[in-house]
């Protein structure tokens, strides 16, 4: 079984041969009889999509030890992980987590051994809690790390009243509890202070335990670059009082070239980490791959993936709007930027937000194990810019990005 394997992480970029080793394998495997009738690839298997046992080979072909954890020569570190590790596609049988781990405490458990950060993303649908905060610290190691991405509410979303507290919802006028989903601007300020007071007193457990790592606000396409979108920068970043926050646009004018330059320095001003992001482009909301880097302390990468055709549709699933497994050539384009962004701050953090299966866990390890051989060889020197990242015209990443510190 270890030869076949080695077989197919051998085929390296050729697609083609990649595809039918994993075919042969699948196919003479007993134990991918159950995973492959789940998840059923398509037909013809894409190089990008080719189902969780393909990924899974992948995964298994790998040598990396321990945790996805690098650690820099300035004593720093890259944290590698993924989005939501309860989604439902990725704890299904067979997938990643062990058949022993089937609840919620043995999947974190056992998450938090293979991979030292995660993003909690329910929390955008519904308020966290205190208790599930206390949860998360009993279930992790003293150094796991969580980044929970911001409520809805809080970044200009719509939401479901019926998912708020009890408490929140008693505040609501009749009309608008009864409302399939409503908008911040539905609700009163009262109501809004409420929400940030809520959430972020839910995550003093992991603060006290120093396991909090950024409160990650995602704002929406309709959040453009204006003097009241600035100001609401300001407002959130005084919200959240020592609280890290970082900040990933979903409108490409931001980092447009005209913008750009302006909205780097707005971060910087009000100490807000910029999220780098790798996503579809050629759309009027895709951001460009820049690289910055704005405060000290942190920064951070989120790959989405590149399937285009689902990118800006709206009622898609979420599993299939990041339906995406990146190819290791792929991956190889961050590896300069990740570098050297690692000696401009304190920590990275790398978050795979391509969530369907396996894929983030799969293109997680495959990141941390090639950036612990780029850093073994001195790959990517402080300060210096790159331009390997935006060698690929398949995605239009053509921008030079900005070099860290500049």
């Amino acid at each position: 079984m270890r030869r076949k394997l080695r077989r197919i992480a051998d085929c390296g970029s050729n697609t083609y041969e990649f595809l039918h080793q994993v075919r042969s394998f699948v196919s003479s495997s007993s134990q991918f009889a159950v995973r492959s009738t789940i998840f059923r690839p398509p037909i013809p298997l894409s190089p990008h999509d080719p189902g969780p046992p393909a990924a899974r080979i992948r995964a298994d072909s790998l040598s990396l030890d321990g945790r996805a954890l690098v650690e820099t020569r300035e004593g720093g570190s890259i944290l590698v992980g993924i989005a939501a590790w309860t989604e439902p596609t990725l704890t299904a049988p067979g997938v990643f987590y062990p058949r022993e781990a089937r609840t919620a405490e043995t999947r974190l458990r056992y998450y938090a051994s293979r991979f030292p950060v995660v993003e909690v993303d329910s929390s955008y649908y519904a308020l966290p809690t205190r208790q599930m905060a206390e949860l998360w610290d009993e279930r992790t190691p003293p150094d796991h790390v969580f980044n929970v991405k911001a409520h809805a509410l809080m970044t200009g979303h719509p939401t479901e009243p019926a998912r708020l507290p009890p408490f929140i919802r008693e505040m609501l006028p009749d009309e608008v509890a009864a409302a399939r989903r409503v908008y911040p601007r539905d609700l009163g300020a009262e109501v809004l202070d409420a929400v940030w007071r809520t959430f972020l007193d839910a995550l003093v457990p992991l603060d006290d335990a120093g396991k909090l790592g950024v409160v990650l606000l995602q704002y929406p396409p309709w959040f453009v670059p204006t003097r009241e979108s600035a100001a609401e920068l300001r407002a959130a970043r005084e919200r959240m009082g020592d609280v890290l926050a970082a900040v990933e646009f979903r409108r490409g004018t931001w980092l447009s070239e005209r913008l750009r330059d302006r909205t780097v320095a707005l971060l910087r001003d009000l100490g807000m980490t910029y999220v780098m992001v790798d996503e579809p482009q050629g759309m009027k909301s895709s951001v460009p791959p820049i690289s910055a880097v704005t405060t000290p302390k942190l920064a951070i990468f989120r790959l989405h993936g590149r399937r285009h055709d689902t990118w800006e549709k709206p009622t898609t699933p979420v599993s299939e709007r990041y339906r995406y497994l990146y190819d290791r050539a792929q991956l190889e384009q961050w590896i300069p930027e990740i570098v050297t962004a690692s000696h401009a701050v304190e920590h990275v953090h790398v978050i795979f937000n391509n969530c369907y299966g396996n894929y983030a866990t799969t293109n997680a390890s495959e990141m941390a194990g090639m950036l612990r051989d780029a850093l073994a060889q001195d790959y990517g020197m402080p300060g210096a810019v790159h331009d390997h990242l935006h060698s690929d015209p398949e995605n239009g990443h053509g921008r030079r990005p900005y070099s860290p510190g500049s």
